[in-house]
């Protein structure tokens, strides 16, 4: 305990110097706090998404007794999101039974609903369509999964759902419907978020513990020499490291909760929570406040082992010991995993992401990085001293000597800023593999609405939303009931012929103004339609019903349909002259085509939502839950790359902060023989940047095999991405750039010899 308490008297009674390493430890460590805090907390908000979501799901029976209470649920899409609505007819049985969120079930034309619903509704009348009766209060947050979410109970009598109705035996589940994110690519969440942002914050937690490490070693070395214990000295070292990173910690948390406040308020593009879920959890505070200063600690001791067993050559400043290789040797294991899975990607059965290699691919990419980061100060140690030894430049020299006798001082400014870029090379290839998980497969997808639900009005306005390329009508011939059945069917499509090549591939022989026959080879034709047999369609014109007979002409035009596609299998093409302007073939469709990019597919769907709030949207081989969790994904990737950059931002700050504290001395006494400013300047930026080039274009190379090998392992059909690495070269070349700017104000415009005497 006394070394303890000589730790902080020596911490406090130090000078302004040691104060301000003291805070710079506290403040870097509070930052890196905060990202764990909101790593952890994101599975916990997921689950707490899940669990309401599961807790409000109706228990029903197919029987149905007189006296029963049915539930009918139905969920639409409206926009970009799903559109919940949970009809109940009350009977004396189980009408008690209350779902979370609601104090009773809702009577005969009563609405309870979310509000998010209660505002969507004031904006937009015509979803009153929607949700018929009038509003007799608001859902509570434990009967919604999230605060945005659009959701409604609807009182209805029994006559209306008795048909598909099911009695109510209670509600809540153990499993959610639709959970916020599927159990199988949380994992690839899981694994995304702790190489975005696990990996640097654990590199940058022990940055921050090793602020100022030679003047504490030489500290610790005078400690030593004047009798203490080297149990002792290590006490003394621990109350600076423990102390600090304690602070840190709860600094950190406290950071957390104001942060958690305000995002539960302006929230996340496609991810909302309550406070509540956001709460800190006893596990997240225990990690925090125990496992930091036990890193602190543990990296403390390390750091200060020379000092403790040989304390006269940290004084005389001896010749330093070549930094250990043990960091190559984790790297080679990792790089040896990671390029083995590369290379099953070039035969025939490349390794899949099932068994052993769920464990072993992903713990040879972090090895990868870990000894990435280790190995730094090795190779800028040898690159240092050969350099030095060869070249006649005093900058080159002065810069080369610096790193040879400190190679971890440099390292610690610039570990950093190597890792965000091996971190952003992976986040690229969890962001391609997401793509082939999820996005549909041909480049472009379209909509589908029933033409009937829409005016002409309504019909030119969604051929101008945003996103839309075009526009047409689909529709299916009429059989005549007394027919002996073997009248002929087919399907047509009403639109000229550059309406037509918007929706397919390609298009051969299209005459405008002719009714012509479709040909796709990869499907099939009508029920037995024939040229020249009639096609009849049931046309409501001006309030009569008519039918439009057409021949199948023997002209065709061969053409070939993306999978899936609203035209896909179509027979006819019928230019929209061959109708009366105010024509409608009964039961046709009015398609939409857009690109197929999860962002403009949502654009799109938003904006038929503006034009036709209560019309049902059929996206064609997709599905609104699907789009609810990619969104959800992307969104939770971006907070984790977001939160790289921040910690590899603040691990450069707040070490060129300590180093140039650090190296004051040294820059004095380099002034006063003579050396001028500018060579100053020119020495700080070529001792960083030199070394960060180094790690970089290893990060680079590394960054690139490790996210092939994940490509690979996921299956998809892209294994090699060389698209991004021009990315990734244009994101070096600028972190090389802020970091010499950076290295600038390392050199003071003020000498002050008294550092050269205290020192």
């Amino acid at each position: 305990m006394r070394e303890f308490l000589l730790g902080l008297r020596l911490l406090f009674g130090a000078g302004r110097g040691s104060r301000v390493r003291f805070l710079l430890m506290a403040a870097g460590g509070s930052l890196g706090v905060c990202c764990l805090a909101l790593v952890l907390t994101v599975p916990q908000i997921l689950d707490a998404h899940d669990s309401r979501a599961a807790a409000r799901q109706p228990r029903s029976a197919s029987a149905r007794p007189a006296d029963a209470t049915l539930v009918l649920q139905r969920s639409d899409p409206y926009g970009s999101k799903a559109f919940t609505r949970v009809f109940v007819s009350k009977g004396t049985r189980h009408a008690d039974e209350v779902p979370p969120g609601l104090d009773r079930l809702p009577g005969p034309g009563e609405l309870f609903l979310s509000p998010r619903a209660h505002d969507l509704l004031r904006d937009q009348p015509d979803v009153k369509g929607l949700l018929p009766g009038h509003e007799e209060g608001l859902i509570g947050a434990a009967g919604l999964a999230h605060p945005d979410e659009l959701f409604a109970y609807v009182g209805t009598e029994r006559g209306e759902i008795a048909g598909e109705g099911r009695a109510l035996k209670g509600w809540g589940y153990s499993y959610a419907p639709f959970p916020a994110v599927e159990p199988s690519t949380l994992t690839y969440l899981r694994f995304a978020l702790g190489s975005l942002v696990l990996l640097p914050l654990g590199i940058f937690l022990s940055v921050c513990a090793r602020l100022s490490a030679a003047s504490r070693n030489r500290r610790l070395a005078s400690l030593r020499l004047l009798g203490l214990t080297t149990r002792g000295t290590q006490r003394v070292n621990a109350a600076e490291t423990v102390v600090a990173a304690l602070l840190g910690a709860l600094l950190g948390l406290a950071e957390y909760e104001v942060l958690n406040q305000v995002m539960t308020r302006t929230g996340l593009p496609s991810l909302r929570w309550y406070p509540d879920d956001g709460a800190l959890s006893a596990s997240t505070v225990a990690v925090c406040l125990i496992g930091c200063p036990l890193l602190a600690w543990f990296v403390g001791r390390v750091s200060a082992r020379d000092a403790t067993a040989n304390p006269l050559a940290v004084r005389r400043s001896a010749a330093p010991a070549r930094p250990a290789g043990w960091g190559g040797l984790l790297l080679v294991t990792g790089l040896g995993i990671v390029v083995g899975y590369c290379a099953t990607g070039f035969t025939d059965h490349p390794a899949n992401s099932i068994g052993v290699n769920a464990i072993v691919m992903p713990a040879g990419i972090l090895l990868t990085g870990l000894g990435l980061v280790l190995t730094l100060p090795l190779i800028s140690y040898a690159l240092a001293r050969r350099v030095a030894r060869r070249t006649g430049s005093l900058t080159l020299n002065l810069a080369m000597r610096r790193n040879e006798v400190e190679p971890g001082s440099t390292l610690r400014v610039v570990t950093g800023l190597v890792l965000l870029v091996f971190s952003a090379s992976l986040a690229q290839g969890v962001l391609i593999q997401l793509e082939q998980v999820t996005r549909p497969s041909a480049p472009v997808q379209d909509y589908s609405l029933a033409l009937s639900s829409l005016t002409g009005e309504q019909r030119r306005a969604l051929a101008e939303v945003p996103g839309v390329r075009g526009h047409a009508v689909t529709a299916e011939s009429w059989l005549d009931p007394a027919s002996d059945g073997d009248q002929p069917w087919a399907s047509a499509v009403i639109a000229t012929c550059d309406q037509l090549a918007r929706f397919v591939k390609e298009s051969k022989g299209c005459v405008d103004g002719k009714v012509m026959r479709l040909s796709d080879p990869d499907a099939g034709t009508g029920q037995g339609a024939r040229p020249g047999d009639p096609i009849h369609f049931r046309v409501r014109d001006g309030g009569k019903d008519t039918t439009l007979t057409l021949r199948l002409p023997r002209e065709k035009i061969t053409y070939d349909t993306h999978d899936p596609s609203a035209v896909h299998g179509a027979d006819l093409l019928v230019p929209p002259s061959a109708l009366p302007a105010s024509a409608r073939v009964d039961g046709a469709r009015y398609v939409l085509t857009s690109g197929s990019d999860h962002a403009e597919v949502r654009r799109v769907l938003d904006g038929i939502a503006a034009v036709v709030p209560t019309a049902e949207v059929e996206p064609v081989g997709i599905n609104i839950e699907g789009l609810q969790q990619i969104a959800v994904l992307e969104t939770l990737l971006g907070v984790g790359m977001v939160m790289g950059l921040v910690i590899g931002t603040a691990a450069f700050v707040v070490s060129a902060t300590d180093r140039a504290m650090e190296r004051r001395a040294q820059v004095t006494a380099v002034t006063l023989i003579g050396a001028r400013a500018r060579t100053l300047r020119a020495v700080q930026c070529v001792q960083v940047v030199v070394p960060l080039s180094i790690g970089l274009v290893l990060a680079l190379v590394t960054g690139k095999l490790a996210e092939s090998a994940y490509l690979v392992t996921g299956g998809g059909d892209i294994r090699w991405d060389l698209a991004g690495v021009p990315v990734l070269a244009l994101a070096a070349a600028g972190v090389a750039a802020v970091s010499a700017a950076g290295a600038l104000p390392l050199v003071g415009r003020r000498v002050d010899p008294e550092l050269i005497r205290r020192d």
